[in-house]
């Protein structure tokens, strides 16, 4: 994800654009077109826009659990050396979905799926902790998850 100073500026309509999809990432062009007063063609125009500019994406989100990956958890990484090399070899895992440099305890936050508790051990040893660089790693592992929400990006 690029940074905010170098995302583009988003009028009121891309905005209304993105809370369409947002609420159904199957609408069509045309119900969306009618949502927000555009044709189905702009507002074609403007997702194609908006996805090459790296504003949004349009994917289908799944629940890991139902697909058999019974274990997920919040990683904090303390490195010595460049955070972003580090970041940049975590970000290569298939297993991390998310990675994030961070001030405070950790410098590095990176968030696992893992098939089950023998993939995540597999992960820490045999791949994050071999990088050059990670100091130490903590590992929060989810128990439930309560709320999971996608549709702040227009607020």
């Amino acid at each position: 994800m690029s940074s905010k100073r170098n995302a583009p500026a988003l009028d009121p309509t891309s905005k209304a654009i993105i809370e369409q999809l947002q609420r159904d990432g199957r609408r069509s062009y045309a119900e969306i077109g009618k949502a927000v007063g555009l044709s189905e063609a702009a507002v074609r125009q403007r997702v194609q826009k908006l996805t090459d500019a790296g504003v949004m994406q349009i994917v289908a989100v799944t629940d890991p659990m139902r697909l058999g990956f019974t274990r997920q958890a919040m990683l904090g990484i303390r490195v010595s050396g460049d955070t972003r090399v580090v970041a940049d070899r975590l970000a290569e895992m298939s297993e991390i979905s998310y990675v994030v440099l961070s001030a405070g305890s950790y410098d590095i936050l990176a968030e696992v799926v893992c098939e089950d508790d023998d993939g995540l051990i597999e992960l820490l040893n045999e791949q994050i902790r071999k990088i050059e660089g990670v100091a130490s790693t903590e590992s929060f592992v989810y128990l439930q998850l309560t709320k999971q929400k996608y549709d702040w990006g227009t607020r």
